[in-house]
């Protein structure tokens, strides 16, 4: 089985499903900005305030780089931005999870860690610029998918076991 990449726009959930599809199929599951963290020794809010979003980009084909040629059976969750690396194809089968932004908007900031989740998303500053950044992304997600699952409206066992469908993954084991 290759990995499956989970892909979309930061807030969306790709860390939770994750984790909890982890659980359900007795896969590892690895978030690229958590190995990004991991090589810096930086959170990857410190990671754009010094060095830039450029250098922050260039970690993240590092990394794919990596997962391309080390990493095998695991579920990826992505940063909001990962989807540009050269390599997403080599890496596995890329599943783009597909929410309006209001509706991430809203996930984001009515959690009960609403503060440290906005500013662990640098981009997600400002509601006028975050939205545009949505727009412009939104296509380019659906381009790069090999499958995509709306989240909106459904619970997260409910998006799991359609990724499982889709992805075809054998969990009797």
């Amino acid at each position: 089985m290759k990995n499956i990449l989970l892909i979309g726009f930061m807030g969306v959930g790709k860390g939770t499903i994750a984790r909890a599809m982890s659980g359900k199929t007795n896969l590892y599951a690895v978030d690229t900005d958590d190995l990004i963290e991991s090589l810096t020794n930086k959170k990857i809010k410190k990671i754009f305030e010094k060095q830039g979003e450029k250098y922050f980009r260039d970690l993240e084909q590092k990394t794919a780089d990596w997962l391309a040629s080390s990493v095998k059976n695991t579920i990826i969750s992505t940063g909001g931005g990962f989807y540009k690396v050269k390599n997403i194809k080599d890496i596995g089968t890329v599943v783009y999870l597909k929410a309006d932004f209001d509706w991430i908007y809203e996930r984001i900031t009515k959690s009960k860690n609403a503060k440290k989740k906005i500013k662990k998303r640098p981009l997600f500053k400002s509601y006028e610029n975050a939205k545009k950044l949505y727009e412009q992304r939104v296509k380019e997600y659906e381009n790069i998918a090999d499958i995509t699952i709306e989240v909106q409206k459904k619970n997260i066992e409910k998006i799991i076991d359609e990724i499982i469908e889709k992805v075809k993954i054998d969990i009797r084991n």
